[in-house]
């Protein structure tokens, strides 16, 4: 169809066509962009890479997440670079901390030593640097498993997903 000027105009199954084509330019930018942002956190997430670290003490550590745990007896657990193991014996239980032997009972605590752990990912990029401490507190043994109330103090703020990360399932740690 021409206009009174000699141009030609468009009808309206053209404007249609052209308008299709630069939405779907636009969908598969979007595309790209979201499947991009999916490869960079799922390349995050497996690179994750945290290193623990003795640690001067003396750092204030405003932050705390309480968990209850239980640990299987017998078996050494490895929380950051900390061996944990437990040991019923009549009505006590024997917790070994990186080889250092204590009887506990109901209600006694311990503190692992403050450490530090840095947690890193895409093998340069530093998420969170931290100090932090544990304690534990004994709160007796049902099936074959030594349970404990799990303090963790630490210097910086951790996300939840981060701590669970360095939890390992074997204690079944659930937040208090």
């Amino acid at each position: 169809m021409a206009d009174p000027s000699g141009n030609k105009s468009q009808g309206p199954g053209d404007e249609q066509r052209s308008g299709n084509k630069r939405g779907g330019a636009g969908l598969k930018i979007a595309a790209a962009i979201i499947i991009l942002i999916v490869i960079v956190v799922a390349a995050a997430l497996l690179t994750l890479n945290i290193t623990v670290m003795d640690a001067t003490p003396g750092v204030p550590m405003p932050f705390s997440t309480s968990y209850g745990v239980s640990f299987p007896e017998g078996q050494t657990i490895t929380i950051g670079n900390v061996q944990i193991s437990t040991l019923a014996n009549q009505g006590v239980i024997i917790t070994s901390i990186d080889g250092d032997k204590q009887n506990m009972a109901v209600g006694d605590q311990r503190v692992i030593s403050e450490r530090r752990a840095v947690i890193t990912t895409l093998g340069a990029v530093t998420l969170i640097d931290t100090h932090f401490q544990i304690t534990l507190t004994y709160k007796g043994e049902r099936d074959n498993r030594a349970y404990y109330d799990m303090l963790v103090q630490t210097s910086a703020q951790v996300p939840d997903l981060l701590l669970n990360h360095l939890l390992p399932s074997s204690i079944d740690a659930r937040p208090a």
